[in-house]
């Protein structure tokens, strides 16, 4: 609105001659000057001036709006913007249908807790059909620390869709629709990701924190160049609009080397900071098909549990621009 040409207003035809001759040509040339300045630069009375500027305002002031209908656009912004399905009951519920397109979704845990086989099932979910519940598209799999298996992602794909998998020649269509790509550079993976396709419908960068300690020694650059790529990777899901995931590994504070973990506690997958649904935790372990919630219900959590990872976890967090904006944490009890 601030850029709403002057003569569109509905001013007197005399006072925009005026402005135009002075080149204040939006809303936004005028109301840069105090009542003052414009009587000053423009040579007209105060009178004259406030009622324009009044004018002006209240054009391109938003309307007010209440709490009902700022909840009705958001709801129809998420529905038209769509969600890729975790096939978590649980999880899909709590994130009103599953991974945002549009936005960011990072998964934070240790080595072994579960994200890289997460990430392994949203790729097959995304090349899937639609008759299927899938997007039938195609997935770019940034895999910088060489760990994507086929081999996995099959067996993944024939425990869960068995009807689809064990058809002949299925199995390699839907692998084949997963292009997988090993950047050994931050500007290298910067390029890359730039050259999106259009039928490239799921973004999956495992892990992006691996790119950054390749590069920078210090953590001071790490975070600058992280907090770069970051923004980059969120404007690209925007203009996309796809789902875009990627993984960071938590790592010790000692000597900041990664810690080995044994995972023989109960694992939770924790959700956290949404503005549309209370804090929830839910149990899974992982199958053969993949990651299996034992509790679609979620337990609610409060305090400093919410964002807490117990010497083991997963977290996953939408940091979204737009319409969502979640954490979900996994943790061994």
């Amino acid at each position: 609105m601030a850029n709403k040409l002057i003569n569109q207003m509905g001013l007197p035809k005399s006072i925009v001659n005026i402005f135009t001759a002075r080149n204040i040509i939006t809303a936004k040339d005028a109301l840069s000057h105090t009542e003052f300045e414009l009587m000053e630069l423009l040579d007209v009375g105060k009178e004259e001036v406030t009622s324009a500027m009044a004018h002006v305002s209240e054009v391109v002031c938003p309307p007010c709006q209440t709490a009902l209908l700022l909840l009705e656009q958001r709801v129809l912004n998420e529905s038209l913007a769509g969600h890729l399905s975790t096939r978590l009951k649980g999880l899909d519920e709590a994130l009103c249908g599953g991974i945002p397109f549009g936005v960011l979704t990072e998964l934070v845990g240790p080595a072994g807790i579960g994200k890289t086989q997460f990430c392994l099932k949203l790729s097959l979910l995304a090349s899937l059909p639609t008759n299927c519940g899938g997007l039938d598209g195609r997935v770019i799999y940034i895999d910088v620390e060489s760990k994507f298996r086929s081999k996995r992602l099959i067996e993944i794909g024939i425990n869960s869709f068995p009807e689809i998998f064990l058809k002949k020649g299925m199995a390699q269509e839907m692998a084949g629709r997963i292009l997988i790509l090993h950047p050994t550079s931050l500007s290298e993976f910067a390029e890359r990701v730039s050259l999106l396709q259009q039928q490239v419908k799921l973004l999956i960068i495992d892990s992006m924190a691996a790119l950054v300690l390749g590069e920078h020694d210090s953590e001071a650059s790490r975070q600058q160049a992280l907090g770069w790529h970051v923004s980059f990777i969120k404007s690209l899901a925007e203009f996309s609009r796809i789902p875009v995931v990627l993984t960071n590994q938590v790592r010790s504070q000692i000597g900041d080397e990664s810690r080995m973990y044994s995972f023989q506690g109960q694992r939770f997958i924790k959700l956290a900071k949404s503005p549309i649904s209370a804090p929830l935790a839910f149990p899974f372990k992982i199958t053969s098909s993949g990651l299996v919630l034992l509790d679609d219900e979620g337990i609610e959590m409060k305090g400093p549990e919410i964002n807490t990872i117990h010497c083991q976890g997963l977290s996953l967090s939408t940091l979204a621009v737009s319409s969502a904006e979640y954490i979900l944490r996994t943790k061994n009890a």
